[in-house]
C-alpha cells in the first residue's frame, strides 16, 4: 500500500492562509490557548522510511499538516531510511506527528519522533569519551607497559 499524493501542494500549505483571510477560523483559535508538552518543537525525526521514496513525495506527504520550511533526508550508509522535517509552525508539527506516527509507507511503518537535541548530543558525547579512553589506554600501554589487568600474586 503506498500513500496517495495530492494533486496540488498548495491545499495544505494554504490552510493557515485562508484562516487569517477569514478573521481566524475555530482551527486557529483552539491553537491560542493549548499548552503543549515541552518535548514539542518544530523539527521532527522521522525514522524507517523506504530507502525509494524521493523528497518529492516526504514534501507531499508532510505538507499535508502544514507550512515545511525544511526537509533533509538521509543519504549515507549511516543515515539512509532518516529524515528531518521542519514545519513554520509547532502546532502543524504537532499534527503531523501525531497522525503520521505508524503511517504505512512501502511496506514500512513510519516512526515519527520530536527532535531532542540533547539527547543527540548525549550519544555522540558518550562515543567520543569512550575513543578518548581507548586512546588514553593505548597511550599507557605504550608508554608504561600497563596492560590495564591487575596481577595477583
Amino acid at each position: 500500500f503506498f500513500f496517495s499524493l495530492a494533486p496540488h501542494r498548495l491545499g495544505a500549505r494554504s490552510s493557515r492562509a485562508l484562516a487569517k483571510m477569514d478573521g481566524g477560523s475555530s482551527v486557529m483559535k483552539g491553537r491560542q490557548n493549548s499548552r503543549l508538552p515541552p518535548e514539542v518543537n518544530r523539527i521532527l525525526f522521522v525514522r524507517n522510511l523506504p530507502f525509494k521514496i524521493t523528497s518529492e513525495e516526504l514534501y507531499d506527504l508532510f505538507g499535508r499538516y502544514g507550512a515545511i520550511r525544511q526537509i533533509r533526508k538521509g543519504n549515507t550508509k549511516d543515515t539512509r531510511g532518516t529524515a528531518f522535517v521542519i514545519y513554520e509552525d509547532i502546532y502543524d508539527a504537532k499534527t503531523a506527528c501525531d497522525s503520521l506516527s505508524g503511517f504505512h509507507v512501502l511496506d514500512r511503518y513510519l516512526i515519527v519522533l520530536y527532535y531532542q537535541p540533547h539527547k543527540m548530543n548525549k550519544k555522540t558525547t558518550l562515543s567520543k569519551k569512550a575513543e578518548e579512553l581507548e586512546k588514553m589506554k593505548n597511550l599507557a600501554k605504550s608508554k608504561f607497559g600497563v596492560t590495564g589487568k591487575e596481577e595477583t600474586k
